[in-house]
């Protein structure tokens, strides 16, 4: 484990699947700790897909792989790249282990920095091969509701940077989207309400075509609890349906999972990156404790 710390903030993050495990303010936790009963992890990185690929099952150039949801990364030991008072760099390197389940050589190098109230999040994907190789990328922070009380349905607001003609799209199907529908994102007085059966009927939130670049997140009482940035197209919400949780995920992705049925190519699946030989894509989204 690793601690990160400033006059604002203290934050631990883990090697194993280069976790962010912890975020603290004047010692109150903002990031979910991990339960089982709901969900037993804190902030996953989702690598190289991002959610589910269609019967666990997806092909490059003919051959079948299969690859269980949100990919391998966040189980593996990454190594300590560097660390200091305010920044801690990770990486994980293709290996036989990981090319029996996705045919591609890569580097991935996930970074954290504090900055006053802020935790920049920093991903690069490097292709160390001479091929072009397709991957996706995502996070899944999960954030502590403030003042929750599980007999109390309120559970604050969201905002986002625009207010008016949100679409969302939602699973279909074993984890998969129907893509075709489009649900409008009801919001009242530029705020989407939280209740403790926000995410029964709906399990995900899915926002994409860059629609939103910032979601904060407010008390009942409308004061601001946190807020998260980011550049990423496609972004996902969600709590445990059913389960009256205490936190819920705002999740930037670079990727989605598949359309229902789909049984094509895994480099023409939606919201695919492409990273040609020798070339790294890079990416940031930050956390900001109010």
């Amino acid at each position: 484990m690793t601690i990160l710390s400033n006059d604002v903030l203290t934050v631990e993050v883990s090697g194993h699947g280069a976790e962010l495990q912890s975020i603290r303010k004047g010692g109150v936790e903002y990031l979910w700790q991990g339960n089982p009963a709901f969900w037993g992890r804190r902030s996953p990185v989702l690598f190289p897909i991002v959610g589910s690929v269609w019967e666990s099952r997806y092909r490059v150039n003919g051959t079948t792989y299969e690859l269980g949801q949100h990919g391998f990364a966040r189980d593996m030991d990454f190594e300590l790249v560097s660390s200091s008072e305010s920044e801690v760099r990770y990486r994980l390197t293709s290996s036989e282990e990981t090319m029996y389940r996705y045919p591609f050589g890569f580097i991935l190098e996930i970074a954290y920095r504090l900055h006053g109230n802020c935790l920049d999040v920093i991903w690069e994907v490097t292709n160390p091969t001479d091929k072009e190789i397709y991957f996706q990328i995502g996070a899944h922070p999960a954030f502590n509701y403030p003042d929750f009380d599980p007999q109390q349905s309120g559970r604050g607001f969201l905002a986002f940077d625009r207010s008016e003609g949100l679409e969302c799209i939602r699973i279909k199907e074993k984890g998969c989207v129907d893509a075709q529908t489009k649900w409008p994102l009801e919001m009242a007085s530029g705020r989407l309400k939280l209740e403790k059966d926000t995410f029964d009927a709906i399990d995900t939130i899915m926002l994409q075509d860059s629609q939103i670049r910032r979601v904060e997140m407010f008390r009942e009482d409308g004061s601001p609890w946190l807020a998260v940035s980011f550049d990423a197209p496609v972004v996902g919400i969600w709590s445990p349906p059913g389960k009256v949780a205490p936190f819920i995920c705002i999740e930037p992705w670079y990727g989605r999972c598949d359309r229902a049925g789909y049984e094509g190519e895994y480099k023409d699946k939606d919201w695919i990156n492409c990273l040609a030989a020798g070339g790294k894509f890079e990416s940031v989204y930050t956390i900001e404790i109010a």
